[in-house]
């Protein structure tokens, strides 16, 4: 976006919001812009000539950054206001071989403030601080000289630019035809005086000053051509940003930018914790109807559950695997030889027990190793409760104790 100044306050130049194409608003003053923008927008403000001083400056070619201080020294030197109070900004006209012809431009800051003020107190700071005559002169006369004539708050402007710089500028009070007939000529003699020939490539008068148009070809017996109100203006390569401006339009941007991260955050928050509240609340719902299911089948549960006790508790008597003497079959197909004897069978509802006499102490765990594997005593947990007793002819004696599962 730029703010430029128009004949009679100023014009708000966008790009429209429904496609895309420029627009051009016109507002009276920089407080009716104001509503119209935000802190973090990129807008160019282009200041009106009354409010700069614009030089031409022919200079010896130096190093880039010398050179820069170079035209900065010289601007100074012809304004009554010490450094740190003006801003500076320059663009090289001509460059040869042993100078520099140079436009330069200075802003009294004090001033600036107080041009920009409408929009400086609400924190709006433009990105780019330009000149609009330079801008007019870079849209519409890039190369060659151009004399430009266009009306600017309430003054007219006459303005020569050459290779689309400003190197001369003045105001004039009135666009009467008999007053410019008066000023126009000895505007060029001035011109003259600073090296500027008054031979025009161009003569571009403002649209507005239509009627105007028969003096200026009078005047400078050249052809005049008619210039509208650009939408947008060239892209300034001046700029006349002040630092203190820069830096704080930098921290308005941060401080926007984590405004925005903070409002994010607070809405991803936000939304995790409707999202867990919905979870929270779903659960519970779950929990309720899974309670109701199971209060509906407790009934069948319990039946079950009573039918699987009362079974549990038959099983010895109804279960083969649980007949004494299948047991007892399957305890001796689990002898390891027959130097392992059964001397004793006690069989409960809950209990079997068993006692023994082996050759050898090896032989009883084997034995017992054997009875734990085997696939037909598997619903019993087999278990000797103390090591095989050792006899005085060296044969041990054991107790095999099992248990249903």
């Amino acid at each position: 976006m730029f703010i430029i100044p128009a004949a009679q306050g100023w014009n708000l130049v966008r790009s429209g919001e429904q496609n895309g194409a420029w627009e051009i608003l016109g507002i009276a003053t920089l407080e009716e812009a104001a509503p119209l923008l935000s802190a973090t927008d990129e807008f160019v403000l282009s200041l009106p000539i009354s409010a700069v001083l614009v030089q031409r400056l022919r200079l010896p070619n130096v190093d880039d950054q010398d050179f820069a201080e170079m035209v900065r020294i010289q601007i100074e030197k012809a304004l009554p206001y010490a450094p740190e109070e003006v801003t500076t900004a320059f663009e090289v006209i001509e460059r040869t071989e042993q100078e520099s012809l140079v436009s330069a431009i200075a802003v009294h800051n004090g001033r600036l403030t107080e041009l920009a003020a409408p929009l400086v107190s609400r924190g709006l700071i433009p990105s780019r601080v330009a000149v609009y005559a330079a801008q007019r002169s870079a849209t519409h006369a890039p190369n060659g000289r151009a004399f430009l004539l266009y009306p600017e708050q309430k003054r007219v402007v006459c303005a020569i630019s050459e290779e689309g710089k400003i190197s001369f500028t003045r105001t004039l009070e009135s666009s009467e035809p008999a007053h410019l007939q008066m000023e126009l000529p000895q505007l060029a003699m001035s011109a003259e005086l600073e090296g500027i020939s008054s031979s025009f490539a161009g003569v571009l008068l403002d649209e507005s000053f239509l009627a105007l148009r028969n003096t200026m070809t009078s005047i400078f017996s050249g052809n005049v051509e008619l210039i509208a109100v650009e939408a947008p203006p060239a892209d300034p390569k001046l700029n006349l940003l002040p630092e203190a401006w820069r830096q704080r339009r930098a921290q308005v941007v941060r401080q926007r930018e984590w405004q925005r991260r903070l409002l994010i955050g607070a809405g991803i928050y936000a939304g995790l914790l409707l999202l867990f509240l919905l979870c929270v609340l779903f659960v519970r719902f779950e929990i309720g109807r899974l309670d109701r299911r199971i209060a509906q089948d407790a009934p069948r549960t319990e039946f079950v559950q009573a039918a699987a006790t009362n079974w549990k508790a038959l099983a010895p008597a109804v279960d083969p695997h649980y007949y004494p003497i299948e047991v007892l079959l399957h305890l001796f197909e689990s002898l390891p030889s027959a130097d392992v004897q059964i001397t004793e069978f006690n069989q409960s509802a809950r209990q079997i027990s068993l006692n023994g006499e082996a050759k050898t102490p090896a032989l009883v765990y084997q034995f017992a190793d054997k009875v734990k594997k085997n696939g037909e005593l598997q619903m019993f947990r087999f278990e000797m409760p103390a090591p095989p007793r050792i006899l005085p002819n060296g044969h041990a004696q054991f107790r095999l104790e099992g248990k249903p599962k």
